[in-house]
């Protein structure tokens, strides 16, 4: 498989998370300056369909594409009816930024992580939570079903294909897995190639663990992110995914990127395609030749790689498979007589061989 751009379409502000409406020929993009846009694919128009007081980090469809799950660094979480394109919901869920956001394969439950990095002692180690890190929601009755405690910052998680299973990776490279149905831990395990210590200009951890996926079969989970890098400034930490048997009663890295194949920077999305062939690993470079590209699910190989001069949030692949839409920003934006450039991007590539 390859992917060809089909299209750019820029946006007021930086794009953070997107995700398809079933059965349109629309997207909902979350943004930087918090507002939830309905886009529309064909003729790249917009609509605002919700606005958070903070960046919207993520933005999910539930039951049958008839309602939108958004969350924000307010902290809160919005619910939209889709049909009549109202917010008839808002609940402050963290006390401070909602970090990721995700659905389950059955659309029944949404999952948001958080957690705020404070010091816990004088060796700068973070302090724990005050309150869960980790919060599920019912989507039909918008009430919350399980809490889940872990080490903050976490700043991704994953539900199992099967829906029975919950996964969360925080800064220090430390994963948890629960048990959906029984409400309790039944994995956790450490990788240090996802987190490094500054020592230099700032002391604290740097990297982590951005996004998390499991395999469509079920029995792996796939990490990225960044690796360790002296200088916690420079952010030219190593492109990083791994592969986990995470049923393994001691869950055991099975594989993992090919050190030549990779360069330097941020990896904050990865997402599989539907047949389950490649998966799709994408972020901020620093250095090297790529910051999005397609690794083969067989061989572990990189298949493609491309430089879309942007930073990238979010990935995700259309339900059919042709096509690969990505979210991102080319910078932080600029004021010019009066209005705002756009710098808010959504990519969609066709994907080649499908």
């Amino acid at each position: 498989m390859k992917i060809e751009l089909n299209k750019e379409i820029k946006l007021p502000s930086a794009a953070l998370g997107v995700c398809e409406i079933p059965g349109e020929d629309h997207l909902l993009v979350s943004c930087f300056d918090g507002s939830i846009l309905k886009l529309n694919t064909k003729d790249e128009t917009w609509e605002e369909l919700g606005k958070h007081g903070s960046y919207a980090s993520g933005i999910v469809t539930c039951l049958d594409g008839t309602m939108a799950v958004s969350a924000g660094y307010d902290g809160v979480i919005q619910w939209h009816d889709l049909k009549n394109g109202k917010t008839f919901a808002v609940e402050k869920i963290h006390p401070f930024w909602s970090w990721q956001l995700k659905v389950s394969h059955d659309t029944r439950m949404v999952a948001s992580v958080s957690g705020q990095y404070l010091c816990g002692g004088y060796k700068y180690e973070p302090a724990a939570e005050k309150d869960p890190s980790i919060k599920v929601f019912n989507t039909k009755t918008q009430e919350l079903v399980c809490a889940f405690t872990h080490l903050p910052p976490v700043l991704s998680v994953a539900f199992s294909p099967d829906n029975r299973h919950l996964a969360a990776g925080n800064m220090m490279g430390d994963i948890k897995v629960w048990n959906l149905e029984m409400g309790r831990l039944v994995r956790e395990w450490n990788s240090p190639d996802f987190t490094s210590w500054g020592v230099i200009k700032s002391h604290h951890y740097i990297g982590g663990i951005f996004d998390l996926s499991f395999s469509l079969d079920g029995n792996r989970l796939l990490a990225c992110g960044m690796g360790p890098m002296r200088d916690p400034m420079a952010g030219n930490g190593k492109q990083t995914w791994q592969e986990f048997d995470w049923n393994a009663d001691t869950p055991v890295k099975t594989r993992e990127i090919i050190d030549h194949e990779r360069g330097r920077g941020l990896m904050e999305t990865l997402s599989f395609h539907p047949k389950g062939k490649v998966f799709c690993m994408a972020g901020r470079m620093a250095q090297g030749n790529w910051n999005t590209a397609l690794f083969s699910n067989e061989t572990g190989e990189l298949l493609q790689g491309l430089d879309n001069k942007i930073r990238i949030t979010r990935s995700t692949f259309s339900d059919d498979g042709k096509q690969l839409i990505l979210t991102g920003a080319k910078s932080q934006g600029s004021p010019k007589d009066g209005k705002w450039s756009k710098f808010g991007s959504v990519l969609i590539y066709d994907v080649k061989d499908a």
